[in-house]
């Protein structure tokens, strides 16, 4: 498989980057490399994403575990212990055989990112997933937190599931500086990372969200995924109560005369889980790439 399908080809021909993704796109590898192994093993969470077999609905969920949870075994695999607990929406899929799956695991005390995608397999541990493709980011529009806590007593709630934001749901996604993507393609899935100051995502109704495509890397490969299938799965977590709001829906891009692009996503189920990560975070630093919100 080729590191661009024609969706992120037509994304990056409207943009006119096609030679540029060429350039970045020679980054994207099969292997783990040592600096990469080593990077996951100081990491506390891990953000999928991929495709509910019950439903064919596109979910992001994360999961946690001391350092070392998730660690390279091989060349060309990671390795996570554990998993979701059986009331995600992506249990199931993380533990079928074959699953296509996109991982990404961000550091925010160090503003490094590095994603994985591939094909997962079950362990007696957990999970197990063989790369596709790996690859680095920038640390643009990540926000630094300088630590965190593990809360040993948090434990997840019943998950809350609905069709619409409630007040409070819609609130934390208005004060959101970051969320997790999720989207799929016929070859496989992806996960990937937005970030700007709190409002850059608006809520726009109960049922619809926005928020603007800032400049990056030119691969276009959330864009190019959601141009050839809408389906996707967003993740908002709260850094100091551990609250995850999952969503998952369909999102399509905008593209004006000016060349700003917006995507819109239309909420089909919302889940909402208390106490879901056991992290308390310290406050952000926001990053200074971060455009300030459009009014």
């Amino acid at each position: 498989m080729g590191v661009y399908h024609a969706g992120s080809r037509a994304v990056q021909d409207r943009v006119g980057v096609r030679d540029l993704a060429d350039h970045v796109g020679r980054a994207v590898g099969q292997g783990v490399k040592p600096v990469a192994a080593a990077f996951l093993e100081l990491q506390p969470f891990l953000v999928l994403g991929a495709a509910a077999p019950e439903t064919g609905r596109v979910w992001s969920t994360v999961v946690t575990g001391p350092p070392g949870f998730v660690r390279a075994t091989g060349p060309h695999q990671i390795s996570v212990a554990g998993g979701p607990p059986a009331t995600d929406p992506l249990a199931t899929a993380l533990t079928a055989p074959g699953t296509p799956v996109g991982t990404i695991a961000l550091d925010p005390r160090t503003r490094r990112r590095m994603r994985l995608n591939g094909r997962l397999r079950p362990t007696a541990r957990g999970f197990a997933v063989e790369a596709e493709q790996v690859f680095a980011n920038c640390p643009k529009y990540l926000q630094k937190r300088e630590s965190y806590q593990t809360v040993e007593d948090r434990r997840p709630g019943t998950p809350r599931h609905g069709g619409e934001l409630t007040s409070r749901q819609g609130a934390l996604v208005a004060a959101a500086d970051t969320f997790f993507l999720a989207t799929v393609h016929p070859d496989g899935a992806d996960a990937s990372h937005r970030g700007g100051n709190p409002g850059f995502v608006r809520v726009d109704s109960p049922r619809a969200l926005s928020w603007p495509d800032y400049p990056g890397n030119a691969m276009f490969l959330t864009l190019g995924n959601l141009a050839t299938d809408p389906r996707a799965g967003l993740l908002f977590l709260d850094w100091t109560a551990g609250t995850a709001l999952q969503l998952t829906g369909e999102a399509r891009t905008e593209f004006d005369a000016d060349g700003e692009r917006r995507v819109r996503f239309t909420l089909t189920e919302a889940v909402e889980t208390e106490g879901a990560v056991p992290l308390r975070w310290s406050a952000p630093e926001y990053s200074p790439a971060n455009p300030e919100p459009a009014g």
